[in-house]
């Protein structure tokens, strides 16, 4: 027992002297600076950003809002990624229960017959089997934080899903918005050219244009009213992936319209720092590193002896009762295993966990580069759209008017139908460029609240 419990104080000493970097916590690497990260042209400043407004105070649209509270219930993915939050916290609690002694029980028993079966002798024996690994080395501590590590990456992970599955169903949703009002306008552009074309027919009676004239604008109006299916089709494939968000089956989607939405422009971006803390890819990432950090430590504690402690209580004893025991079991046994012939192939590990730890670094800041770019793409988006719908709405002003004229010049026999059918085709082209505006307008909040990291109440 002595020479055990000095062996342990001696290994102890050598491993605090030498090992101080086995029990090394993760930080966060100094030399990884988020400085301009959402690009040199994006003003940012210290301030809550819009990540932290919960979804249901983001979108407005009540429809929306049943819509999302269905998808967050339903779909697989987020159902997927609840359950392995369960296995994590199970892995968990695993790691933590290792530091406690082990305890088995293993009672036995025999019977025997003697010489020429003339007499028949028993004995048993009731063991309480006890082990214990020591952590001198930082095996269970490594390995604990490494599960602690994976347990918060589950949770993060389930933050992402969601996160991703928020926005995708707004931007469903107000796809859907925008292709009801291209094909509303469609629908009234292709009743304006079924009329144009019974004006054509008249005045080719009345001698004032040609077949030539008449038969090209019924091929337009067929036209225009073949993009109806072609935007009918949309919507329902839209409509057939939006119910698979939801985990349902394909059905017509219950929505508003694109007029009744109203854009949130009162957003912050906040620092760039705090995409370390909001969005869910960039923890995952710097998590990744976390726990490569400990497999580092792992490898490591690898050249290290282990140490085991063992012991049997209980009795033993001879006859049919086991209210007499013959004589009790004490015993204490300690074992002490130092790789001898292994440093070749730990000494590996050792550099494959180094290098997979340096990739985990490499990729954690590849991570952040494309969140500050896609910050900076869902502002450009939005401020583009924003500054194009002034002048969109004075273009449509103006093709309006233009059409008006020109359909009266040619009623006067004063324009001609190509002049007609351009301001027609270039006014239809506008409204339509105007709902797209608007959607990519939208688009762009919704991609920002995503890309900082929101959807989460």
């Amino acid at each position: 027992m002595r020479k055990i419990f000095s062996t342990i104080i001696i290994l102890t000493a050598s491993v605090v002297l030498s090992g101080c970097s086995i029990y090394g916590r993760y930080s966060r690497p100094e030399d990884i600076s988020t400085d301009n990260l959402f690009g040199e042209n994006v003003t940012t400043t210290d301030t809550i950003t819009i990540a932290h407004i919960p979804w249901r105070e983001f979108f407005t649209d009540v429809k929306l809002q049943n819509l999302i509270e269905e998808g967050l219930q339903n779909n697989s993915d987020l159902r997927v990624a609840t359950l392995r939050i369960e296995e994590a916290n199970a892995a968990l609690r695993t790691a933590r229960l290792s530091y406690i002694p082990s305890f088995s029980f293993s009672p036995s028993g025999t019977l025997s017959l003697g010489d020429n079966f003339h007499s028949l002798s028993s004995s048993y024996k009731v063991p309480i089997d006890i082990s214990w690994e020591l952590d001198l080395a930082g095996r269970l501590f490594n390995k604990k934080h490494k599960a602690k590590v994976a347990y918060e990456q589950s949770l993060v992970n389930r933050r992402a899903v969601q996160t991703r599955l928020v926005a995708s169903i707004a931007n469903q949703y107000y796809t859907l918005l925008m292709l009801d009002s291209q094909l509303a306008i469609s629908r009234t552009t292709a009743a304006n050219w079924k009329e144009n074309v019974r004006i054509m027919r008249a005045m080719m009676e009345a001698g004032m244009t040609n077949k030539a004239s008449v038969s090209q604008t019924e091929a337009n109006s067929y036209a225009i009213e073949a993009s109806l299916f072609d935007l009918e089709r949309q919507i329902r494939e839209v409509e057939n992936a939006l119910s698979l968000l939801l985990g349902s089956t394909p059905r017509a989607i219950v929505r508003g319209t694109l007029d009744e939405q109203t854009t949130r422009v009162d957003f912050s971006v906040g620092v760039p720092a705090q995409l370390l803390a909001n969005r869910p890819d960039v923890r995952v990432a710097e998590l990744n590193l976390a726990m490569a950090h400990y497999t580092t430590n792992l490898a490591r504690s690898a050249f290290y002896p282990q140490i085991n402690l063992g012991g049997t209580l209980g009795w033993q004893g001879s006859g049919a009762s086991l209210a007499n025991p013959g004589e009790f079991l004490l015993s204490l046994v300690g074992s002490l295993v130092q790789p001898i012939f292994k440093a070749g192939a730990n000494r590996a590990q050792l550099q494959i966990a180094k290098s997979q730890q340096e990739q985990a670094k490499i990729a954690f800041v590849q991570t952040l580069l494309n969140a500050g770019g896609e910050v900076n793409d869902a502002l450009m988006q939005f401020q583009t759209a924003l500054n194009k719908t002034d002048v969109r709405k004075r273009q449509i002003e103006a093709l309006e008017s233009a059409v008006e004229s020109t359909q009266l010049l040619m009623r006067h026999g004063d324009a001609t139908y190509l002049e007609v059918l351009t301001a027609q085709q270039n006014l239809l082209s506008a409204q339509l460029k105007q709902i797209s505006d608007r959607f990519e307008g939208i688009q762009g909040v919704v991609n920002l609240y995503q890309a900082l990291g929101g959807g989460v109440e």
